[in-house]
């Protein structure tokens, strides 16, 4: 029996990578992609190391009680397969969304035998597929540019080129969200391109990087409406952002809810915040510091299934 909460998904769709690299479509909007450093390595050796690294942490995942279904990334034309949370998502009620995304490679990522197994594996209702906004320009990567309180309702995005207000407004109307759109940027004033890089929304908790909403009175905004729901609002600095401490999803395991989140993140995590967290959420970090340097961590190669089950 999977358990399984409304905002804490006890399944979860993975793609193991087979061919590995730093995706250079998308280098130009993503300032947490290691480029040079990818540059001087071997692309065999990267590839066998970003592979084992997903192994490993699928396996880390089960034993903690989480139900991965694994699919195997062999194109060579989609470097960026390991992250599927940004072409689809699942919602309660049998929902699922397909979306337009910005990177021609990546529109590649989309596979017709993961919403075959949805459907087959879980009750899914209906398909909504919002990829014809591509020739448009129009583009939402999933739960990439959104962080979803499913609890709550509330839809919160970074507004960046990945996060279209059409595209965003025509999801939240047919999944019932209410969007909360801020602007965001580094310590450089490099505008930050995915929403999840920024926050983690929990059942009892949030993680934040505060300081880079660059409105003081939006902050000041976000900050309350995370606050009313009554979860403790841990803010994280850029440093920890950068660190990827805001790349985290919190799963449904066997003994409660777990955090899932790389060896970085937990390793730029003060004591105090572990605690924190730690009274909501067992802590779960993976070794992943191969798949970093495409740019995103553990939430990113992480697809929530928040659909039931026909077993």
């Amino acid at each position: 029996m999977i358990r399984s909460s409304v905002q804490a998904p006890g399944a979860v769709v993975m793609v193991r990578p087979h061919h590995f690299t730093v995706n250079t479509e998308t280098a130009a909007d993503n300032a947490f992609q290691a480029v040079a450093n990818a540059n001087g390595r071997d692309e065999a050796d990267t590839a066998r190391r970003a592979y084992d690294e997903h192994s490993r942490a699928v396996e880390v995942l089960r034993e903690h009680g989480v139900r991965v279904h694994v699919f195997e990334g062999e194109d060579p034309a989609t470097p960026d397969c390991v992250f599927p949370n940004n072409w689809f998502s699942t919602h309660a009620g049998g929902h699922v969304a397909v979306y337009p995304m910005k990177a021609q490679n990546r529109r590649l990522e989309r596979r017709q035998d993961i919403l075959e197994m949805l459907k087959a594996e879980y009750r899914v209702q209906d398909i909504i597929d919002y990829s014809g906004l591509e020739p448009d320009g129009l583009f939402l990567e999933g739960t990439g540019a959104m962080v979803l309180d499913h609890i709550n309702r509330v839809a919160y995005a970074v507004a960046s080129d990945r996060t279209n207000p059409v595209a965003l407004e025509r999801f939240c109307t047919h999944f019932n969200f209410e969007p909360m759109v801020f602007e965001a940027q580094d310590s450089r004033g490099t505008p930050v391109y995915h929403t999840n890089v920024l926050m983690c929304i929990g059942t009892g908790f949030a993680l934040i990087g505060t300081g880079m909403i660059t409105d003081p009175a939006r902050r000041a905004e976000v900050v309350a409406r995370l606050g009313e729901t009554g979860r403790d609002v841990i803010e994280l600095s850029a440093a920890q952002i950068a660190g990827f401490a805001g790349n985290a999803i919190e799963l449904m395991g066997w003994n409660g809810p777990v955090l899932a989140l790389s060896q970085a993140a937990y390793d730029v995590l003060t004591p105090g915040q572990r605690s924190r967290i730690e009274v909501h959420a067992i802590l779960a970090p993976l070794e992943i510091p191969t798949i970093e340097m495409a740019g995103g961590s553990v939430r990113c190669t992480i697809a929530g299934i928040h659909l039931a089950s026909r077993g």
